[in-house]
């Protein structure tokens, strides 16, 4: 035995990962990141919380406020604390409640330690958007700048600049393939070298030269420099580079919020994949572990209660909201999969004839594992018998008509209908907005256009866009436009402006 009763010390741990280790290498072939556990206590798992999950982050107002929001909910019985928590860095550290049974503690380092890590080492999205081995360095970094800004310029001045970044954040990033994966170093490394650069070849006369007239600027007839190759996706990014009045150190600081927005993109699109996947590792290592007699009956039961608790779907009318629970879905799908790899039914062998039967379920879910976000991994692997479980139909809400149509159902057709649909509410392109820059006129009023392309009905929160573009126009400097444009036809569908 591992251990008895409830109980644990250091050594316990060490026992435990040990035995999980040989688990997850031998029998599911995980390649994982080097492992760094902490045990905390519930305060220190909210000190978590409000920087994300990391381990350090620069000073902000807002995260006083979400300690004090989750430490009152938390004493009051409103919420509770998760039983780990886990950061996409090598080493890979994952933080351990010290209120933890040793079961627990066992069920969350084969959970975070071996399950996430896995993902987050071998996921495509992961390996392109992310580099591991520097976040940790980064983020010492921004804090130290951050903290010598405000010695130098004041509070008040670096939180006028977060604030407004922050608010911008959502669209700080590039979302597109292709992109060369961030390298936090050497993205540092070249900052302080252009910087140098250009305090070694200011030359104090350029002042004295001439402007040139509003008539006589570079660009068309709408007074966009080419060289700003619009139309931009990334705002901060263009901020970064060509808003007039901003300062170097408020630049460095809209690049630490971009860069640091950048390194997290990847993880909203793969939440149902890393909750699954880490559900499915630790459900097997704990029934391998009492298989092979290291855990009693007693342990095994308290495993399975809270894997049960995790993975509960409740109903639209049960609390369960407008979403799926990731763990339920995620790990309802790793377990179909295993069990079509190895037990398939004829429907199973019509659906998915490339792996049907191979009788490789580990190396089915490493190539699901690496190759997929949740979007295309339900459009390719969510099977009948997953729908037919969650009891899934689809209704059309036409607003024309006074009745919801339920218009696919639990038959050839409905299946993929249904399929299709749950793999768009992950589609990345449908939950965030597409806002453009396309306008800079430099040389003349100044003035920063934006487009929002959408459709009819899915048009921005008025007093949300106003907010935004209020923080956009404090960056800027000058006045901002934003039009919402049908994506279809071109039609201008609203429009907000900040000065």
């Amino acid at each position: 035995m591992l251990y008895t009763g409830t109980d644990w010390n250091f050594s316990t741990l060490r026992i435990c990962y040990d035995a999980i280790e040989r688990i997850a290498q031998e029998e599911l072939r995980l390649e994982t990141y080097p492992n760094r556990i902490e045990v905390i206590t519930s305060e220190q798992m909210l000190d978590v919380y409000t920087s994300h999950g990391m381990p350090l982050s620069y000073p902000h107002w807002s995260a006083g406020k979400r300690f004090v929001s989750h430490e009152n909910a938390y004493k009051r019985g409103l919420m509770g604390l998760a039983y780990e928590v886990v950061i996409n860095s090598s080493p890979c550290i994952s933080y351990l409640m010290e209120e933890n049974s040793a079961t627990m503690q066992a069920l969350v380092i084969a959970h975070a330690a071996f399950g996430h890590n896995h993902f987050f080492r071998n996921n495509r999205l992961f390996r392109e958007w992310t580099d591991p081995t520097q976040i940790l360095d980064y983020l010492e970094f921004a804090r130290g700048y951050i903290s010598r800004c405000e010695e130098r310029h004041g509070v008040r001045a670096v939180e006028r600049i977060l604030d407004a970044a922050h608010a911008l954040q959502g669209q700080g990033v590039n979302r597109h393939s292709g992109i060369k994966r961030l390298d936090l170093r050497q993205e540092q490394e070249r900052d302080r070298e252009r910087r140098a650069y250009e305090a070694q070849t200011y030359n104090d006369l350029w002042r004295t030269v001439p402007k040139r007239d509003a008539d006589e600027s570079v660009g068309g007839a709408n007074g966009n420099d080419p060289t700003l190759g619009l139309p931009e996706e990334n705002i901060l990014y263009f901020l970064e580079k060509n808003a007039p009045k901003l300062e170097p150190w408020e630049r460095e600081v809209i690049r630490i919020v971009r860069l640091t927005a950048q390194y997290f993109y990847p993880q909203p699109q793969l939440k149902l994949m890393n909750e699954g996947c880490a559900t499915w590792v630790h459900d097997y290592i704990m029934r391998r572990l009492h298989e092979k007699g290291e855990i009693d009956d007693a342990s095994m039961l308290e495993a399975i209660h809270s894997t049960t608790n995790v993975i509960t779907q409740r109903g639209f009318d049960e609390g369960g909201g407008p979403s799926f629970n990731p763990y339920a879905l995620g790990f309802a799908m790793m377990s179909d999969i295993a069990r079509i790899c190895t037990t398939p039914t004829e429907e199973d062998r019509a659906w998915f004839p490339n792996f049907a039967g191979n009788n490789d379920a580990v190396g089915t879910l490493h190539h699901a594992w690496a190759e997929y976000r949740d979007e295309s991994f339900v459009q390719q692997f969510l099977s009948p018998k997953v729908i037919r479980d969650f009891r899934l139909f689809r209704l059309t809400d036409d607003l024309a008509q006074p009745y919801l149509l339920v218009d696919s159902i639990h038959n050839e057709s409905g299946y993929r209908e249904i399929r299709r649909s749950v793999a768009s509410s992950y589609d990345p392109g449908v939950l965030s907005e597409e806002i453009e820059i396309v306008g800079a006129d430099l040389q003349g009023d100044r003035m920063l256009k934006l487009e929002h392309r959408t459709r009819p009905g899915h048009l921005l929160q008025p007093s949300d866009a106003r907010l935004t573009l209020a923080h956009l126009a404090e960056l800027w400097g000058y006045g901002v436009t934003l039009k919402e444009v049908d994506n279809q036809t071109g039609r201008e569908l609203g429009s907000y402006m900040a000065a």
